[in-house]
């Protein structure tokens, strides 16, 4: 026999079973919060399903065993558009974690069937959460049985999802596993013009630090040019410093040289007065010995 296709199995186990997805507008709020939020959580898991108010059939040739969980999630499911899950079709994966958002039309009855459905057919998580009258359970399987669980301080850490679910002051709060919160629309939306305010102010911020480092830029390359010119200047005054200097040192160079030969022509003119005087000193000797002979000295 030909296996048939979804599309095919999509005529035989309806898409719709002609009930509203929501009964009023804050069910729709949380279903569409959950939803998007494990979404978000295992966007880069390729093998994670998470679908909001999409029928369920369990068992294969069975259309009456359906129910249609306010979200439900697969994991080991490829992430892909359906018209309905169909279990056999997903290698008999049932969704293991539901979650149910009670409005006023849900009753007592019609949850305990939905409970005694989640435990038959493999759920091992089933979330309950009653937003109008602050209502949070959470049922695990414990082997055959989903267990009411105590949630320890108000708080619930999901062994399957890593999601942290917390009642605080009556408000059923979600919480990814790094810790980020699940966001609506509106949240997110004002978390973005938010950040997009907070980057216009930085940009304004970088823009006016630009034209602060700019104006620095032309100060500091002004300075620069004033330094250099005086560089030049002084290095023009250093070079007449040193051509004066030189000039300086070649004057002084030729007053020494003129002092020399000063004290040279004084030396020769000292040597010729001693010459002088001692030829006088031995012609008055002379002079004196010729009188002492009785010769007249102007006699001779």
């Amino acid at each position: 026999m030909r296996t048939l296709n979804k599309e095919e199995l999509y005529k035989i186990y309806p898409s719709s079973d002609g009930k509203r997805m929501a009964d009023n507008t804050l069910q729709w709020e949380w279903i569409a919060l959950i939803k998007l939020g494990m979404d978000a959580v295992f966007k880069d898991r390729p093998d994670v399903f998470v679908a909001g108010d999409l029928l369920w059939y369990p068992v294969k040739g069975r259309i009456d065993i359906r129910v249609a969980p306010d979200v439900l999630i697969a994991i080991g499911a490829p992430k892909e558009s359906r018209g309905s899950y169909i279990q056999f079709a997903e290698n008999n994966l049932p969704p293991q974690v539901v979650v149910e958002i009670l409005s006023p039309s849900n009753t007592a009855k019609e949850m305990e069937k939905k409970l005694a459905f989640y435990q038959t057919y493999g759920v091992e998580e089933y979330y309950i959460y009653d937003p109008i009258r602050f209502i949070f359970s959470v049922y695990a399987r414990r082997t055959d049985t989903l267990v009411l669980q105590e949630i320890s301080e108000e708080e619930w850490l999901s062994p399957i999802l890593g999601v942290r679910w917390s009642m605080k002051n009556g408000i059923l709060e979600l919480f990814r596993p790094d810790g980020q919160p699940f966001l609506s629309y509106l949240e997110l939306f004002d978390e973005q013009n938010t950040a997009l305010e907070e980057l216009e102010q930085q940009r304004e911020e970088m823009k006016n630090k630009v034209q602060m480092l700019e104006e620095q830029e032309r100060m500091i390359l002004a300075q620069a040019s004033r330094i250099e010119q005086e560089i030049k200047q002084f290095k023009q005054e250093k070079q007449r410093a040193d051509h004066e200097q030189q000039r300086a040192d070649h004057e002084q160079q030729r007053a020494e040289q003129e002092q020399q030969r000063a004290e040279q022509e004084q030396q020769r003119a000292d040597q010729e007065k001693q010459r002088a005087d001692h030829e006088k000193s031995e012609k008055e000797k002379l002079i004196q010995k010729l009188k002492e002979l009785g010769i007249d000295p102007d006699a001779i």
